[in-house]
């Protein structure tokens, strides 16, 4: 299975709102003691274990808009259908710090999935989406809004996703898509059980 968090690359970019799918990636690294030490494929990866299940974690170094161009080669060489594929990135449509799963569907206007739905030739992969809602003033705003650092507010509820978005990644890899889906598509961003 490969997991690939969404971001762009680069120091500038680090702590922004569209990269927590980068925060939960390595997040999920650090708790199974995987290493993103290799570069190939336009991303940066790692190869471990979540359980028994091996697992590829992933970044990549395309920056969002491109981020198909690393998705595609990353699941070719390592033998992996579209179906095995979990993708963790940042959703406008949920308020900050909500987690949501999602199998397939539509891209809801994020550059990152769309790349990824078209070099796939696909939009059935799973998603880990994180909310951030949206700016004030909506449209025009939404690049300054991704692009930038949330307040001392925001950062906690974002930082507490980024735990809970491990957690449904371990749960997809433990317990399939639909009862990760079960547990994690509730009201609130809490899961149920352990």
């Amino acid at each position: 299975m490969l997991i690939l968090g969404l971001g762009n690359p680069g120091p500038e970019y680090a702590g922004t709102r569209h990269n927590v799918g980068f925060a939960v990636v390595e997040e999920v690294a650090r708790r199974h003691g995987v290493d993103l030490d290799r570069q190939r494929h336009r991303a940066r990866y790692g190869k471990g274990r979540i359980g028994s299940t091996p697992v590829i974690l992933a970044e990549p170094l395309t920056f969002m808009n491109l981020s198909g161009e690393a998705a595609r080669p990353l699941l070719a060489y390592h033998g992996l259908e579209p179906a095995d594929l979990v993708v963790v990135h940042d959703e406008a449509d949920l308020a900050p710090g909500v987690v949501r799963i999602k199998a397939g569907g539509g891209l809801a206007g994020h550059n990152g999935l769309t790349s990824i739905a078209a070099h796939l030739g696909t939009r059935d992969f799973v998603r880990v989406r994180l909310g951030i809602g949206r700016p004030p003033g909506g449209g025009a705003k939404m690049a300054h809004h991704v692009l930038s650092r949330p307040s001392a507010e925001e950062a906690a509820a974002l930082a507490e996703a980024v735990e809970i978005g491990a957690v449904a990644v371990e749960a997809i890899v433990a317990e399939g898509v639909e009862a990760a889906m079960g547990r994690f598509n509730r009201k609130t961003s809490e899961p149920t059980g352990d």
